[in-house]
């Protein structure tokens, strides 16, 4: 079978296509021949600035099950399914571990399941970790990244009486206001607009001082990215801000009830179509060095999605 990697930390042209058997499934895995592959901001982070030995692109998949290791139960080859690996998953075929796999409905393609279940559970996650209450007002930055765009309408389904749109550039205006954004700021704008009642920020680093200086009194801001960063207690003290961190591999380990329920809810709010997942290119896996670049260009509006 193909697949991906890199040699050592850089750019996109780091990685390269090479040919391997493919795997055997162990104890509760599932072999599912890649349909669709999302590719993400950390991982592409993690090709850039890694400087140790390579490690594999992991990440969420779709496809096909074909064939199961020992001890699983619930799945059979033919089932179509998705999920996060972290092995490779910029693969023709990729092991899927049962504790991380759900059913793909039939009504939906592969392409769909990469585009809404893991980014849509961080942009839900984020926004229950925020506690809206109806008509409330939202900003969202990253807002047009796989999972910036689902926040976004997520914050409008939920409630909110006005959602603002924090981009890196005011060209995706047009894309969120589609998606039911109110209004669109760039992120080095003096103002960021009116105040808001809760941020959901997914780029951290220097954004973080403006997205508190968003806040309304009592506003809160969810921090749910890896880009790091400081935050000074005293612009928390001013107004009674306040800053709460949320991390989706907790839930999925921790509360393995709500991610079902969560993930359930997704798929209703898609299938009921109520949320709209956007795909902003499919890619073939020679491909995955221009995926990278578009990423890293902040350029996508929607999902970036490799297609083997």
């Amino acid at each position: 079978m193909r697949r991906v990697r890199y040699e050592h930390s850089g750019g996109p042209e780091v990685l390269f296509l090479e040919d391997v058997p493919v795997p055997e499934p162990g104890p509760g895995e599932l072999l599912v021949r890649t349909e669709a592959a999302g590719v993400t901001l950390p991982v592409v982070r993690k090709v850039r600035e890694r400087g140790r030995a390579p490690v594999p692109l992991g990440g969420e998949v779709a496809g096909e099950v074909t064939a199961t290791g020992p001890d699983v139960t619930g799945y059979r080859p033919g089932d179509r399914v998705t999920g996060l690996v972290f092995g490779h998953g910029y693969a023709e075929f990729a092991l899927l571990h049962t504790s991380m796999a759900s059913p793909v409905p039939r009504q939906a393609s592969a392409v769909t399941a990469v585009a809404l279940v893991r980014s849509g559970l961080v942009a839900l996650g984020a926004l229950r970790a925020a506690r809206p209450a109806a008509g409330e007002s939202a900003l969202v930055t990253g807002a047009a990244s796989g999972v910036g765009h689902l926040a976004v309408q997520l914050a409008r389904i939920q409630g909110a009486s006005r959602v603002t749109a924090a981009v890196s550039d005011p060209a995706k205006g047009d894309f969120l206001r589609g998606l039911g954004a109110d209004a669109v700021v760039p992120y080095g704008a003096p103002s960021w607009g009116e105040p808001v009642d809760y941020v959901l920020d997914a780029v951290g680093g220097e954004l973080l001082k403006p997205a508190v200086g968003a806040l309304a009194p009592g506003g809160r801001l969810v921090a749910y990215s890896s880009g790091g960063g400081t935050i000074d207690a005293y612009d928390l003290l001013v107004g009674s801000r306040a800053v709460v961190g949320f991390q989706m591999a907790r839930v999925a380990r921790e509360e393995p009830a709500t991610y079902r329920a969560w993930r359930d809810e997704l798929w209703d709010l898609y299938l009921t179509g109520r949320l709209e997942p956007v795909v902003h290119g499919e890619f073939a896996l020679e491909d995955a060095a221009h995926a990278h670049a578009v990423i890293e260009a902040r350029a996508n509006r929607g999902k970036v999605v490799l297609v083997p």
